[in-house]
C-alpha cells in the first residue's frame, strides 16, 4: 500500500528542494539530492484531482515567466547556504511547526462547531466509561489496517485511564466490504443493543479476511443474533442516515482517512500508540 505525503511533509520537502534548487541555479548546474518521503498512518480515499500548477516546485516560475536572478545576490545566497546547509532544514522545521500550530487552531474550531454531532449523537455506540470526564471519538473503517492496529492501543488507554468515554463512528471508505461491515454493525446496534454491538465490533476489528454474507452469518450464529432481521435492516433508512451523517461530519471536520480520533478539542489524524492518547487526554483535561 502506498501512502500519500502529509500536506506539511510535502510542502516542507518542496521548500528544501527549492532551496537546493536555488544553489543549483546560482551555481549554473548540478544534481539535487532527493528528499525523504513522509507518510501519514491512515487509510485514505483518492480524492485529489490534477492541478496544472501543482507540478511546479514551491517558488518556481513557469517557463514563460523567467525571473532574473541578480548574479551578486545569487552568489551571496549560494555561499551562505553552502557554508550553513542546516539553515535549509531549520527553515523547513519552523515551517512545519507553524503549519502544525495553524492546523491545531483550525481543528479546535472545527471540533467546537461540530461538538453536538461528535459527542451527543444518539445513534453512535458509547463505550469505556459513559460518565467519563473526557470523550474519545474514533472514526474507523472495518477494513482499515491502521484501525485494527489502533484497537489494542485504545484498549490499553482504557486500562490505564478508567475515566474516558469512547464513541465509535463508522466511516466506510475502503470499498463494498467496508460498507457491508459498517451497515452490519450499525444494524446490530440498532436492533440488538450496545452489548451485542460491542461483541460484533471486537469481532470485525480482529478479522483480517474478506467480509462476505457467509462470514456475517457465522458472526451472527456465534453471537446468537437475529440474522434475518439484521440483514433486512442493513438497507433501512435508519442505517442509511447514520452512514450519511458520519460521512457528512467527517467532511466538515476535513477527515480524509481512518483512523481519526477526536479527544476533547484535539484531532489526531492517523494511528498513534496508547501513550499519545494518554497525553491527549491529559491535554483535554487542562
Amino acid at each position: 500500500m502506498t501512502l500519500p505525503l502529509s500536506d506539511s511533509g510535502l510542502i516542507g520537502t518542496c521548500l528544501a528542494a527549492s532551496a537546493l534548487g536555488l544553489i543549483v541555479l546560482t551555481s549554473g548546474g548540478g544534481d539535487a539530492a532527493s528528499a525523504p518521503e513522509a507518510a501519514e498512518q491512515t487509510e485514505t480515499t483518492e480524492t485529489a484531482q490534477a492541478n496544472p500548477d501543482s507540478a511546479l516546485p514551491l517558488g518556481a516560475v513557469p517557463a514563460d515567466g523567467q525571473a532574473a536572478v541578480d548574479p551578486e545576490f545569487g552568489a551571496q545566497v549560494r555561499s551562505y547556504l553552502m557554508q550553513n546547509p542546516e539553515v535549509i532544514f531549520e527553515a523547513v522545521a519552523e515551517f512545519e511547526r507553524r503549519n502544525a500550530a495553524a492546523q491545531g487552531d483550525m481543528d479546535v474550531a472545527l471540533v467546537q462547531a461540530n461538538a453536538d454531532a461528535l459527542f451527543n449523537d444518539p445513534m453512535s455506540w458509547v463505550g469505556g466509561n459513559p460518565d467519563g470526564d473526557v470523550t474519545l471519538v474514533e472514526f474507523l473503517d472495518y477494513k482499515c489496517g491502521f484501525c485494527k492496529r489502533a484497537m489494542p492501543e485504545v484498549e490499553a488507554l482504557l486500562e490505564q485511564d478508567d475515566n474516558i468515554r469512547v464513541i465509535v463512528k463508522e466511516l466506510p471508505i475502503l470499498g463494498p466490504e467496508s460498507e457491508m461491515a459498517a451497515r452490519f454493525a450499525i444494524s446490530v446496534l440498532d436492533l440488538e443493543g450496545p452489548e451485542a454491538y460491542d461483541s460484533v465490533h471486537v469481532e470485525l476489528m480482529g478479522y483480517d479476511g474478506s467480509i462476505t454474507p457467509e462470514y456475517l452469518e457465522d458472526v451472527s450464529e456465534e453471537h446468537d443474533l437475529a440474522l434475518d432481521a439484521i440483514v433486512a435492516h442493513m438497507d433501512s433508512e435508519t442505517v442509511n442516515a447514520v452512514i450519511a451523517d458520519n460521512r457528512a461530519l467527517a467532511q466538515r471536520l476535513q477527515i480524509s482517512g481512518t483512523p481519526t480520533f477526536v479527544m476533547g478539542e484535539q484531532m489526531i489524524r492517523g494511528f498513534v500508540p496508547a501513550d499519545a492518547l494518554l497525553e491527549a487526554a491529559a491535554v483535554a483535561r487542562q
